[in-house]
């Protein structure tokens, strides 16, 4: 694993035969990634990220919260 500056190279993880990829375990460390964790994927035409749904967590009981006030 490589990092400057917060920002981190975990290198090379290959897809397998049903579309699935391994989280590298320094990747899961630095995260705090654990089995059963959800993830939400999102993209664009340059590439792809994987964000903990944790981070969303406390915006979305924010919205739904008012939504029943």
């Amino acid at each position: 694993m490589q990092e400057n500056e917060g920002k981190y190279i975990f290198g090379v993880v290959k897809v397998g035969d049903k579309g699935q990829i391994v989280i590298p375990k320094e990747a899961r460390t630095v995260y705090n990634i654990k089995p059963g964790d959800a993830l939400l994927m999102l993209g664009d035409q340059k590439g792809m990220a994987l964000l903990k749904t944790d981070i969303f967590q406390s915006v979305i009981d924010q919205t739904m919260e008012g939504l029943t006030k």
